[in-house]
């Protein structure tokens, strides 16, 4: 029988118990920490400054590197205070705002990733309507729907987590509060809320993931029509960096989240964490720029600013 003290702590065990080793990912997370925030903020930075960047399709992607330098920042500043100090524990309300925080933030951007393939769908398949369709308020429309959609969710979600009977014991084999570790502390039955973690998942990860692929290959249908070569190879390269982002958190997410119960692995569940909740948010803003023109011009624009010039 488990102790029937209640829990105010978790002490989450993180991702070695090797000192040595924690030091090795201590140095390497805070790498990728410091890129993921210095890419997105730059991102960030060109979008507000240049003019050219002030379309649906950057508007979007501004607030999915806003999305992604929170998203990160709900789990690393706690997974690298753990890892440089022996105390690894988290208190019950802290542990609950980390869900909360995490939660609202992956599933905004779950929306905000099929938004962006619908602002696609218009701008190829529908180019003379565009700026009609996808008008300022839209945009403001969709992207708030999308936060409110995310936020809304991970309130529902979260309160049902927390208001289970925690009795002991309190270690959550993770290296953050995930609502999947910490049901294993549960001292009541959880299968209603393993099986509601499932059907969740996949109408926040499979609804607007089919929504994405129908979209494409309606765009796909569209792009195969246009004549010139150069018109193909354009309006492809514009969607090729979304479908590279879609495939990345998308592909990781489901396989963490709809997978049984009984198919789950504590080392598995990290590891497949840690490339979507950490490596992803430091590729995105890689991955739209590398194939980007216009922003790649934003940024030489912007350094060429920050030159003296020669006469000073």
């Amino acid at each position: 029988m488990r102790n029937q003290t209640e829990v105010t702590e978790f002490i989450l065990l993180g991702l070695s118990s090797s000192p040595k080793m924690r030091i090795v990912l201590f140095g390497i997370f805070s790498v990728v920490y410091s890129i993921t925030l210095a890419g997105n903020g730059i991102f960030l930075m060109l979008i507000w400054l240049d003019s050219q960047l002030h379309t649906p399709m950057y508007f979007f992607l501004s607030h999915l590197s806003f999305v992604d330098i929170w998203y990160t920042t709900s789990t690393v500043p706690q997974m690298l205070s753990n890892l440089w100090s022996p105390k690894k524990t988290i208190s019950f309300a802290g542990c609950g705002a980390q869900i909360y925080l995490f939660l609202g933030l992956a599933i905004t951007e779950c929306v905000l990733l099929a938004v962006m393939a619908y602002d696609r769908f218009v701008a190829i398949c529908h180019p003379l309507r565009y700026t009609l369709i996808m008008n300022p308020r839209v945009c403001v429309m969709l992207a708030v729907s999308a936060w409110m959609c995310g936020f809304l969710l991970a309130m529902v979600h979260t309160v049902q987590t927390l208001q289970m009977p925690y009795c002991g014991p309190n270690v959550i084999d993770h290296f953050y509060c995930d609502i999947l570790a910490l049901l294993k502390l549960v001292c009541a039955d959880t299968r209603l809320n393993e099986i509601i973690v499932f059907v969740v998942g996949v109408l926040i990860l499979l609804c607007p993931f089919s929504f994405i692929l129908t979209t494409y290959v309606r765009i796909l249908a569209a792009i195969l029509k246009i004549r010139s070569a150069e018109g193909r190879r354009k309006a492809f390269s514009t969607c090729a960096s979304h479908m590279a982002v879609v495939a990345l958190f998308y592909g990781t997410a489901m396989f963490m989240y709809m997978r049984p119960g009984s198919s789950h692995s504590a080392e598995h569940d990290k590891m497949i964490s840690l490339f979507y909740s950490v490596v992803t948010p430091m590729f995105n803003p890689m991955i739209y720029s590398l194939r980007n023109k216009e922003v790649k011009g934003a940024l030489v624009k912007a350094l060429q600013r920050c030159k003296p010039s020669r006469g000073a």
